[in-house]
């Protein structure tokens, strides 16, 4: 009992430590940037988001030489229509995916080789920053001294499977990994990023082989910054949740369908997988059972993991209502992982029409 008291106080320590030592994006510290940017977006039937994540990207202030770049990866929606709408901002089609290539990875790397701005700033088509957001992650980046950074945006859920799931992103992070440890880039597993948003300098890109080199790797982010700190550049994640919003998903099955596409590489091999698993089991799952059944320490466990989870929602401008049902959060995390594997193993991931298996 007191070894399970001490996993569930291992999430509830570190999310108290990063909430109180973590970088944090802010838009009023952005300074101007005279340096060239190139903003970079993918979009693949992205209808939905054109006109709210266009609209938001031209209004980016402080950036006196600036690009906006973006890729209509073969979309089959109204997506290439829509982009005519802009004549301010530089649209090109996508090619035929090469063999060998995962979507998402070929078409950031298509967006650079149509840039030229000294920093590159990837941005997701779901996702809005405000004004001041590119300066602003710029402005701090080179205070910093590192070569790229990644401002994880606050996560916006309305459904309730998102809800019980989305909170998880920042709370994974803030809950198990020693952040400003983690920046000195000593094991590549406690490397963090998002490519929601994303800032690299262009120089560190190129040295590396950029998204060409990680071009099968679903977790093209997480993958990509490996890269970078693997060949010395420096880098981390920081708290974007003032200046970056993004509605992932619209639904459950899109919700499902983006996870499991995923999941299965997030823990690193089976093994990883298995033991993530009953690691989340037994500190987000067990302690209510043991509560249920009479045990003073499953509350306690049970209450731990609650207040990170509130801890880790006030520190990234998140929904706190929810937290008071982690147990289920996990408990479809854990459905969700095992559903990943299933269609990996059965070569059954898809994602935007294409197999990702």
């Amino acid at each position: 009992m007191i070894f399970l008291l001490a996993l569930t106080a291992i999430p509830f320590l570190f999310t108290i430590a990063n909430s109180l030592t973590m970088r944090v994006v802010r838009a009023r510290s952005a300074q101007t940037i005279n340096a060239s940017v190139s903003i970079l977006v993918p979009m693949r039937n992205e209808e939905r988001n054109v006109d709210a994540v266009v609209s938001a990207l031209l209004k980016s202030t402080s950036l006196t030489n600036s690009e906006l770049i973006v890729l209509d990866d073969n979309s089959d929606d109204a997506t290439a229509q829509l982009l005519v709408k802009y004549p301010g901002i530089a649209v090109h089609s996508g090619i035929a995916l090469p063999d060998g290539w995962l979507g998402k990875n070929f078409a950031c790397h298509q967006l650079v080789t149509h840039s030229t701005g000294e920093y590159l700033v990837f941005v997701d088509a779901d996702v809005r920053l405000a004004p001041e957001a590119i300066a602003a992650a710029i402005t701090y980046m080179n205070e910093l001294g590192w070569d790229f950074i990644s401002p994880y945006p606050r996560e916006i859920a309305e459904t309730f499977i998102e809800r019980m799931i989305q909170p998880l992103l920042q709370w994974s992070w803030l809950s198990s990994v020693p952040l400003r440890f983690a920046e000195k880039g000593k094991f590549a597993s406690m490397i963090i990023a998002n490519g929601q948003f994303m800032v690299i300098k262009r120089s560190a890109y190129l040295a590396t082989g950029g998204h060409k080199a990680i071009r099968q790797e679903v977790l093209d982010d997480l993958e990509l910054a490996r890269l970078l700190v693997k060949n010395g550049f420096k880098g981390g994640v920081a708290d974007g949740s003032d200046v970056a919003s993004c509605r992932m998903y619209q639904n459950g099955n899109d919700l499902a369908s983006g996870y499991t596409k995923s999941l299965w590489r997030a823990f690193g091999s089976p093994l990883g997988s298995l033991l993530t698993v009953i690691f989340l089991f037994a500190t987000g799952v067990l302690p209510q059972i043991l509560a249920q059944v009479g045990f003073t320490v499953g509350w306690v466990g049970y209450l731990l993991l609650v207040l990170s989870r509130y801890i880790a929602a006030w520190r990234t401008q998140s929904s706190m209502r929810w937290a008071i049902l982690h147990p289920l959060s996990i408990l479809m995390l854990i459905f969700l992982i095992a559903w990943s594997w299933q269609k990996k193993l059965t070569h059954q991931l898809v994602w935007r029409g294409r197999s990702v298996a």
